[in-house]
């Protein structure tokens, strides 16, 4: 086990929120961030006077919460939006709030009962590198360049990448759900950090100004896993818990022999 994986054991621990009270956490987390940390446009605290931030997709939503092992504290949270059998017609948010490329629906690879939508991936402000990275973007770096960007081995931060962590949360639901496929709506510098450990998520529609300029993404799991096991395989440890959350293994090792 590499130092990576190590130090993710060491401070981190993945907590599925699948009970009333820490699904309360979840909500508690995203109403912390981005209502009174980041005052993200659309997230006035004025709108929750409970202090707890949520949506009608919760109802058929699950949750990964991140905990800081040292101090007890929930630091971070993620949710996959489910296909929702009861009204199969419904739309995902980034389907509404963004627009595809004409030929998405076209490849044959969205399967819309095994496809989730990646969302609220939050973390709190003293444990958030997108706040550097957004104030990089903001200041004038190409935008192809901030979205298409992947770190080389050489180029790598040091230092475990708290959205990996979070996506290892996001690896254990889908596993769970028999999620194939993720759609995202992501801002560009979220989507730069997660490119860094390979998990480039493929753009399949122009940016929006949605809460901020954000651009619809898609990604098959069976992808991602299969480059990280690759070329990042230290990240690809943490993010399947050393292969115990990746479907695809002997995939992988066969195409690699």
């Amino acid at each position: 086990m590499n130092e990576l994986y190590n130090s993710f054991q060491k401070y981190f621990e993945i907590v599925i929120a699948d009970t009333d009270e820490l699904r309360q956490d979840v909500y508690k987390v995203r109403y912390k961030v981005l209502c009174v940390e980041e005052r993200i446009p659309g997230f006035d605290p004025s709108f929750y006077p409970d202090g707890l931030e949520k949506d009608d997709y919760d109802s058929h939503s699950i949750h990964a919460l991140l905990r800081f092992r040292s101090s007890g504290d929930f630091i971070g949270t993620v949710r996959l939006i489910l296909f929702n059998p009861s009204q199969p017609e419904k739309l995902f948010p980034v389907e509404q709030n963004t627009q595809f490329n004409a030929e998405f629906y076209n490849t044959g690879n969205f399967q819309r009962q095994h496809t989730a939508e990646v969302s609220r991936f939050v973390v709190v402000n003293r444990f958030n590198r997108r706040r550097e990275n957004r104030r990089r973007s903001d200041a004038g770096g190409n935008e192809n360049a901030v979205t298409s960007e992947r770190r080389s081995s050489s180029d790598r931060r040091s230092g475990l990448n708290i959205a990996l962590v979070l996506m290892a949360g996001v690896m254990r639901m889908s596993v769970e759900h028999d999620i194939r496929s993720w759609l995202s709506m992501m801002d560009l510098p979220l989507n730069r950090l997660l490119s860094f450990d390979g998990l480039d998520f493929i753009p399949i529609g122009p940016p929006v100004n949605y809460h901020g300029i954000r651009r619809p993404f898609f990604v098959k799991v069976k992808d991602v896993l299969q480059r990280m096991f690759k070329e990042h395989h230290d990240a690809w440890e943490v993010m399947t818990d050393c292969g115990k959350y990746d479907p695809f293994l002997s995939t992988h090792r066969t195409v690699l022999n």
